[in-house]
């Protein structure tokens, strides 16, 4: 049940809205479980085998915090980081690790047919935060139902954003339809879902059509010329944004709609003069999940300059491999971990860049590098490569 969806806008939120007003209104102590019903009968449309999943694990790990809370015995919290990532591991990325294995000579292992839960990857990441922030004293222990509405409430459980503990259980203890701001709550939450869907369905979603062809064709070993390779690269660079920042206005529209701010994700990223701007305005609650969950534990910056590049480029590897299990969304977080690492040294050598002349850089390495991303495969990246390049490389030799 996507947000954009008939069943969605005209049944389900109408519905919601209904039910989370009149309980505000008239048992407003069944406000947090009448939420936490909405979330999981809203995960259980698209596939309701997945809910039992999404249920154990928040029940699994508001047991170990609890167990934490009272023990403090240090090695439950990295215990169960390690089978939230391994569960994430098994689910997205096994058959990814077997096709690898498949490269070795002389070792082979079947692929099973794993069904994705959704949204996997967000609620496996939001336990992450809470419990690293929890063994390390930032993060309070909180009772079975907020957690679980932490973990899965609706607008950001599918495709974010992430979103902190700090940013969100203190919301959950308000009378949001008493506040003085409520109508201008419900109204910025309207316009938020009406931009949002405005800019997925009239422009995200048409970009589709002139990108998807040309992909096709070269995952296909067609031949592909200049002009429908440029036009797919520089359609998908606005397809992708349009899409995801489109579905995350309508994330934070539905929120403010059940009282809930939820963080900025997206400002105007290709705007960014260098690509260290542009990972602050793009998807920013990954890029500071990235940054203070993976990228300073690595080192960051307080080891020396080698180890900040390497660390960089792990994060970006990493980060990756997030959005995808295959070799081509690794290629792509390399890409932008090697394009931050030369921005780190290009700084170090106190080095400047005309404002514009960094803009048209960034905008173009971002978008060179979606290619990667959107490819099935890199024969297919190749083959768009060729054809926005081909040409000039000839030209040239």
């Amino acid at each position: 049940m996507l947000f954009n969806s008939f069943a969605f806008l005209l049944a389900f939120l109408p519905a919601a809205l209904l039910l989370h007003w009149a309980v505000e209104r008239f048992r407003p102590e069944w406000r947090l479980s009448a939420l936490a019903f909405l979330s999981f009968l809203f995960y259980g449309y698209w596939d309701w085998r997945f809910v039992p999943l999404l249920a154990a694990s928040i029940v699994i790990n508001w047991l170990i915090a609890e167990a934490f809370g009272k023990t403090r015995l240090g090695v439950l919290i990295p215990l169960a980081i390690a089978g939230n990532l391994l569960v994430l591991g098994f689910f997205k990325y096994f058959n990814f690790f077997v096709g690898l294995a498949g490269l070795i000579p002389g070792l082979s292992a079947p692929k099973l047919e794993i069904a994705l839960p959704l949204g996997i990857s967000f609620f496996t990441f939001h336990h992450v935060m809470y419990l690293v922030d929890l063994r390390a004293g930032r993060a309070p222990r909180y009772d079975l139902i907020r957690y679980a509405l932490y973990i899965g409430f609706f607008p950001q459980v599918l495709a974010g954003p992430l979103v902190r503990w700090s940013e969100i259980m203190h919301q959950f203890d308000e009378r949001p339809y008493a506040r003085a701001d409520a109508a201008e709550r419900v109204a910025r939450g309207l316009m938020l879902l009406t931009v949002g869907l405005a800019k997925k369905v009239f422009l995200g979603d048409p970009l589709a059509e002139y990108v998807n062809p040309v992909f096709q064709a070269a995952a296909e070993g067609k031949a592909v010329t200049v002009v429908e390779a440029w036009q797919a690269t520089l359609g998908f660079t606005f397809q992708i944004y349009f899409d995801f920042s489109g579905y995350t206005d309508m994330a934070l529209g539905l929120a403010l709609l059940f009282g809930i701010v939820l963080p900025q994700n997206f400002d105007v990223p290709y705007r960014a003069t260098s690509l260290r701007d542009f990972w602050r305005r793009w998807h920013m609650t990954l890029s500071r999940f990235l940054r203070d969950y993976l990228y300073i534990p690595l080192g960051g910056s307080r080891h020396g300059l080698p180890m900040q590049v390497w660390a960089l480029f792990a994060t970006m590897a990493l980060g990756g491999l997030w959005h995808g299990a295959g070799l081509t969304f690794v290629a792509w977080g390399v890409a932008h971990g090697v394009g931050l690492g030369l921005g780190v040294l290009w700084r170090r050598a106190g080095l400047t860049m005309p404002g514009f002349l960094g803009w048209a850089l960034t905008f173009v390495f971002v978008m060179l590098c979606w290619v990667p991303f959107r490819a099935t495969s890199f024969e297919a990246a190749v083959r768009i490569y060729e054809a926005l390049f081909g040409e000039f490389i000839y030209f040239q030799f």
